[in-house]
């Protein structure tokens, strides 16, 4: 089964998009369109405080004086961060987004952050998963397949008794 750090590893990019807590939403907006990412990690001292996303940034526009020129984006980051361990099953992950009605969370590893999964790439990563499995299946179990067991196994419906079973 998938894991988180399975997931980080099939990204497109799966480094820390991080800005520092004051610099302006301007430039954090500028460093998300240059990355193309829809969330920046807000970090002081060396430390990740929050988050910033696109949805942040909807939301704080609608604000009575907010001017994106000169307020901090720390001043407007979400700071409940939620960290899971590298390890942690995609079933696992998509609980999370759920159940916690959040839409990002951080991988951890030996208290080191390695990346940051969004909702749509775990639900990404789970769909292409259940695509590869049901092919596999489909492969499997083909009417073809059995045709073929059927050439081999004639069924004779008086005896119920296959040909085989005959020759025994």
């Amino acid at each position: 089964m998938k894991t988180a750090a399975d997931i980080l590893r099939e990204k497109r990019t799966s480094r820390l998009v991080e800005i520092p807590h004051d610099a302006t939403i301007m430039e954090a907006a500028a460093r998300m369109a240059g990355e193309r990412v829809g969330s920046i990690l807000v970090r002081r001292d060396d430390q990740i405080v929050g988050i910033w996303t696109e949805r942040d940034f909807l939301h704080n526009m609608l604000e009575p004086g907010f001017d994106p020129h000169r307020a901090a984006v720390g001043d407007y980051m979400q700071t409940a961060l939620v960290a899971v361990s590298a390890d942690t099953p995609v079933y696992r992950l998509e609980e999370m987004f759920l159940g916690l009605f959040i839409r990002h969370l951080l991988v951890k590893a030996n208290e080191t952050y390695l990346g940051l999964l969004s909702i749509g790439d775990v639900l990404r990563s789970s769909l292409l998963e259940k695509d590869r499995e049901i092919r596999e299946l489909n492969r499997i179990a083909s009417w073809e397949y059995y045709e073929n067991w059927a050439w081999h196994h004639k069924y004779e419906p008086k005896t119920g008794r296959g040909r085989r079973d005959e020759e025994e």
